[in-house]
């Protein structure tokens, strides 16, 4: 018997469409409806301590998505507080077996197909929890998590008149903003996080901040606010908001930095008081009531980041992008 992997680096796997957000999109409304069949899932993830920040970590990561995904996979992603000379502060490649078979299909670059998930859950955060269409973003953070949801959201939503972008340096905010390709939308830099999320409709956080950003006074009647990094949101704004919503409630709400596990282990957040999870958005159709101020905490799923890895090498297989390696 012979046996091979199919390797795609970061350029192969955007030739094989890993940085399509309508895609991605898709994905994430699959494998949510595969999840309440009992048909995609995850099991606990693996942790392992890489230095004494909490944020320096390593995790394996395993899921399985049945249906036309047909499989079984593990992310491997190494996180570090910031980044190192030209190493980006998170690396991670994804490999993917078949589920109906054990076959061994390929490894992929993946950092980018994590970016792409996030992104693509936050779309579907604001298309189900905003009223209307939204107008006006708030980005904080300038790192490649928030480059990828401004295009992402740009692309997605031919509403968006201005984004506002807000970051420690404000010169890597004023560079993001300088090269951004947002359509007809206009991006610049706010030069506080006050002036960002002034008028916004969105507010979206991502970054790697261990202490709170936003307080009780950024929770506004309309406003949503999602939340992709760490603990970027005091817990007096979650308690503020009218619906608190998330992408899952999970085993990991008893370990997870996010803002909203941290103030459940503290005591100050029954799991009973979450309005919604994905399944309830994209699924059962559930809405907010208008004019509520929404909170959306987005763990991130790794099932996702296995769904997006077989869909592209599924691509990559079929167009005969990438590199062939002898496994067996």
């Amino acid at each position: 018997m012979t046996l091979s992997l199919r390797y795609l680096g970061r350029s192969e796997a955007i030739a094989a469409g890993a940085k399509a957000p309508d895609l991605a999109i898709a994905d994430v409304r699959a494998v949510v409806a595969l999840m309440r069949m009992g048909k995609a899932g995850m099991v606990p993830e693996a942790v392992l301590s890489m230095g004494a920040d909490p944020r320096d970590k390593a995790y394996a990561l395993p899921a399985f998505v049945a249906g036309d995904y047909d499989a079984a996979g593990l992310k491997w992603a190494v996180h570090r507080a910031g980044a190192a000379g030209d190493l980006p502060s998170i690396t991670n490649a994804t490999l993917v077996n078949r589920l109906s078979t054990g076959r061994p299909v390929g490894i992929v670059e993946s950092a980018l197909l994590t970016r792409m998930r996030t992104a693509a859950v936050s779309c579907l955060a604001i298309e189900t929890l905003l009223p209307g269409p939204p107008r006006r973003v708030a980005i904080l953070g300038a790192g490649a998590q928030a480059h990828t949801h401004l295009e992402v959201l740009s692309a997605r939503f031919a509403s968006i008149d201005s984004i506002r972008i807000w970051n420690r340096s404000a010169e890597t905010a004023a560079a993001l903003a300088a090269r951004a390709h947002a359509g007809s939308a206009r991006v610049e830099p706010a030069a506080s996080i006050s002036a960002a999320i002034e008028d916004a409709d969105v507010v979206l956080t991502c970054t790697n901040a261990t202490e709170p950003l936003l307080d009780a006074t950024a929770v506004r009647r309309g406003r949503l606010i999602v939340q992709v990094g760490y603990h970027e949101v005091a817990f007096a704004a979650i308690d503020a908001s009218d619906v608190v919503a998330c992408d899952l409630w999970g085993t990991f709400a008893a370990t997870s930095a996010k803002s909203l596990f941290q103030m459940h282990r503290a005591g100050r957040f029954p799991a009973d008081r979450i309005a919604a999870d994905l399944a309830s958005l994209v699924v059962d159709g559930w809405r907010p009531p208008m004019g509520a101020s929404t909170y959306f905490s987005s763990f991130g799923l790794n099932v996702f980041d296995i769904a997006l890895a077989a869909r592209v090498l599924r691509r990559a297989e079929a167009s005969s992008i990438g590199s062939i390696l002898p496994f067996v």
